[in-house]
């Protein structure tokens, strides 16, 4: 059986296996796995794609070790945001005049960071949608990123966001299965090099510029923040618990996918444009470009509208009502056409990854004041500000990846 055959048995076998084990009833139906789902599909995002010849290409086997920071600083900043999950249930905590204020302003800064992040989704999804087309160019690509942000605006304006966010659970699904028919075969092929002596070893490249370029890579690892707004259908540790989950498996995959393509991929054989991992990923299975633009194209996508429509929600309630949802989801669009067409991808990264930064601070701030509170000058309390400062560096010194 030749090579390139066990290769598209491997990965179409993981990609049906995890879509059967994902889409079956008593999977899909259960309240665990359904809020540990929503972290997951945000930290697992657009970054995935964008992540490893990204960081293969600046720092080589290393690479592995960058995503392993990254991984702990998201989970560090999680446990403060699982602490505010805790905390904020208590009513002496929650009537507190300095919460509510931090608290209102974080969820400014998170409406702004949904206008960026919607742009994020979409620019990948006009890049994937036009890379399989004879019309591949930065130019083509945004013409499509507008027209579906015109398209989600006037769906937004008429009311019918709501009936696409049903097809939300099945992106997520088709999404984690491709993920999984990819990984077997970046496994594979990391094995056939391995038997021919072809395992890469380049040493990465570590200066203050990398520290700079890493914190511009926190949107990548965004989205467990998710957890924190699903008090509706979940009750406070619920949210607490599947947060871990998500991002316990979220980091498991993301060391595998760029463990494997660091020792897989040449530096010099990278792309540098949004969609490299197509060319990458084309060496492994000719069945692996087409699945991973599918894939983007369905993750981007409902992403893009999950963000749109929280982005709503969220500027009406702290508006109490000035501004109207409908309103919201326009001028989010605007903004967004306006990033589009000003910022190449990997500035809008840098932008998102400054706002979530910035709301992570704040988020650490709020945990660091309640700690306070609570316990004084205690180890926790000394965490939650360290973590206060190092999010406040990143939204201040984090730099575009270009």
């Amino acid at each position: 059986m030749s090579e390139n055959l066990i290769s598209n048995l491997l990965v179409m076998g993981s990609l049906i296996g995890a879509a059967l084990l994902l889409f079956h009833p008593k999977v899909s139906a259960n309240a665990t796995w359904r809020a540990t789902v929503t972290p997951l599909a945000s930290i697992i995002g657009s970054g995935f794609l964008v992540l490893a010849p990204l960081l293969v290409r600046h720092f080589g086997t290393a690479a592995v070790w960058v995503m392993a920071g990254l991984c702990a600083v998201a989970y560090a900043v999680g446990a403060a945001i699982r602490w505010n999950i805790l905390v904020l249930d208590e009513p002496e905590h929650r009537s507190a005049l300095a919460a509510q204020r931090i608290e209102n302003l974080a969820s400014w800064v998170l409406a702004f960071a949904y206008v960026i992040s919607v742009c994020y989704y979409l620019t990948f999804l006009g890049a994937f949608a036009m890379s399989m087309t004879p019309f591949d160019g930065v130019t083509e690509g945004k013409v499509m990123t507008t027209a579906v942000l015109l398209f989600i605006a006037l769906l937004g304006w008429r009311g019918g966001l709501k009936s696409l966010e049903r097809a939300e659970t099945y992106s997520v699904g088709i999404k984690l299965a491709v993920i999984a028919g990819l990984l077997a075969g970046m496994a594979y092929y990391a094995h056939l090099l391995a038997g021919k002596g072809q395992i890469q070893h380049h040493a990465g490249q570590f200066d203050w510029d990398s520290v700079r370029l890493a914190f511009g890579l926190i949107i990548t690892v965004q989205g467990f923040e998710t957890s924190r707004y699903l008090s509706e259908g979940h009750d406070a540790r619920t949210r607490v618990r599947t947060m871990r989950y998500a991002q316990w498996l979220a980091t498991a995959v993301y060391l595998i996918y760029i463990g494997l393509a660091g020792v897989s991929f040449p530096v010099d054989s990278v792309g540098e444009r949004e969609t490299a991992v197509i060319g990458m990923t084309a060496a492994i299975s000719p069945l692996l470009p087409v699945l991973l633009v599918v894939a983007a194209l369905a993750a981007q996508f409902s992403a893009a509208v999950a963000d749109t429509n929280g982005c709503g929600g969220l500027t009406q309630e702290m508006s109490q009502g000035r501004i109207h949802s409908r309103l919201a989801y326009l001028l989010l669009v605007a903004m967004a056409l306006l990033l589009t067409w000003r910022a190449n991808i990997y500035q809008i990264i840098s932008y998102a990854s400054r706002a979530f930064a910035l709301y992570y601070a704040l988020q650490c701030a709020l945990a660091t004041w309640t700690s306070h509170r609570r316990s004084g000058w205690n180890w926790r309390t000394m965490a939650f500000l360290a973590l206060t400062i190092l999010m406040l560096a990143a939204a201040a010194l984090g730099v575009s990846v270009e």
